[in-house]
């Protein structure tokens, strides 16, 4: 009954996101790897590579006055197109700051493909079907990732890379163009309020910062660290495939013990976890250099807890629900820190890798250790208080908040996992002791 009656008359939105997704983990791995066969520096490629970053945030903040001004469909058109001259201009000229302004421009574009597609979504979502369109997102938006990474095995040469991405972001505008969904009415841009969120949540602030740093370094510097250790773009290609399926995996057992242990001690399992893979990675060269299966393991390893750190955030800011309403503010302003974080990634650690392998993983490692500390600094969050884990896209648009089936007390209640107790009678029943995690 859902699938026929809800699913099969959007999925048509689904084809349209993956092809997008996938358009997306084809061009971010590539431009780098080619950027670096080209003989440009670390540096460099991280200040090409930030430039994209840069236009999601201003997507996020100036997009949605033209999509309100002209319509969902007649938008996404005008995105789609800017996007394709975007990607056909690699082919163009190789220019490192022609390139850059490419960037930026694709990075503003796919970010406002992502929330015109996300309004249609929400707005064919009802509040009983919420959680299980948006599950359905994560997955074929994780899967999507992964095949555009698979796609670069194929060593395709540079102009049919372009060429490749252009096709699919035209298939996904035809797509949109036929469907007979209802066009959505998309709500004024809310300004974001950075000092509210830190006195409200600031461990989820920091947490969804960190994990923007890390998914940031991961697209952009990442495969340059493999490229040079393993001179192979098939090994760097599949390294990200299982890296994104990893995070993919994780997203259930992270989602039940998070739900039963509490967001503060998976954050911190997220940081220091992430440290010991990363202490891992770095002695890759002197433990077993020609092992791709050993840098395979590592990656589904980091995948597990890097693509984590920023749903738990996001959970642990709605662990507040009952006491700040407003959380579909919440959610966008985390999503504009992890957009920051993402951003800032490529620029520090492009200049740090292109000094040394060493002082990348360990300026990586600190920013994890950081989060894991700082996890445990916080207050834990009580029983009554706690919400529900929702697996989120790691590189979503601002109107996911919207979709976010945590804003419904009532679907909150029905899928609050029951917690088992072991206390005393007598310490249950008294206030002050109150049941925390």
């Amino acid at each position: 009954m859902f699938f026929k009656k809800t699913l099969l008359p959007i999925s048509s939105l689904f084809f349209s996101i993956s092809l997008l997704a996938t358009g997306y983990g084809l061009l971010m791995t590539f431009i780098g790897i080619f950027l670096k066969q080209q003989g440009l520096s670390e540096g460099s490629i991280g200040l090409i590579s930030a430039a994209f970053f840069l236009g999601a945030m201003l997507a996020a903040i100036f997009s949605q006055k033209l999509i309100i001004n002209v319509g969902h469909a007649r938008s996404f058109s005008a995105f789609s197109a800017i996007m394709v001259m975007a990607f056909l201009g690699h082919a163009l000229w190789f220019n490192p700051w022609f390139w850059s302004v490419l960037r930026l421009i694709s990075g503003f574009a796919f970010y406002a493909m992502l929330i015109v597609l996300e309004s249609w979504l929400n707005e064919k979502s009802t509040t009983d079907e919420r959680g299980k369109i948006l599950a359905i997102y994560t997955i074929v938006f994780f899967l999507a990732l992964a095949l555009g990474q698979l796609l670069l095995v194929l060593e395709m040469p540079a102009n049919t890379i372009f060429i490749l991405g252009s096709i699919l972001v035209l298939w996904s505008l035809v797509l949109v163009a036929i469907t007979r969904i209802t066009q959505p009415v998309l709500k004024p841009f809310e300004r974001y309020s950075m000092p509210k969120l830190l006195s409200i949540a600031p461990l989820a602030l920091v947490g969804s910062f960190v994990g923007g740093v890390f998914v940031g370094a991961f697209y952009t510097m990442l495969p340059l660290y493999v490229l040079n250790l393993f001179d192979q773009p098939k090994v760097v290609s599949v390294f990200m495939a299982i890296t994104i399926l990893g995070g993919l995996i994780a997203q259930m057992p992270v989602g039940m013990l998070s739900d039963r242990l509490g967001r503060q001690k998976m954050l911190a399992w997220a940081g220091f976890f992430s440290v010991g893979v990363l202490m891992l990675m770095l002695m890759l060269p002197w433990i077993w250099h020609e092992s791709v299966t050993l840098l395979y393991l590592t990656g589904f390893l980091l995948g597990m807890s890097l693509f984590s750190i920023y749903p738990l955030s996001v959970a642990r800011a709605n662990d507040e629900f009952d006491e700040n309403k407003d959380l579909v503010e919440i959610s966008r302003t985390l999503l504009f820190s992890y957009g920051f974080g993402s951003f800032i990634a490529p620029l520090l650690l492009g200049f740090v890798l292109g000094f040394s392998a060493t002082a990348f993983f360990v300026v990586l490692a600190m920013f994890a250790l950081a989060l894991g500390r700082y996890s445990l600094m916080n207050e834990q969050i009580p029983d009554d208080h706690m919400n529900v884990y929702v697996a989120v896209p790691v590189t979503s648009g601002d109107v996911l908040a919207e979709m976010d089936p945590r804003q419904d007390e009532e679907w909150v209640e029905e899928h609050r996992p029951d917690i088992e107790h072991t206390e005393d009678p007598e310490q249950a029943t008294d206030p002050s002791n109150p049941d925390i995690k």
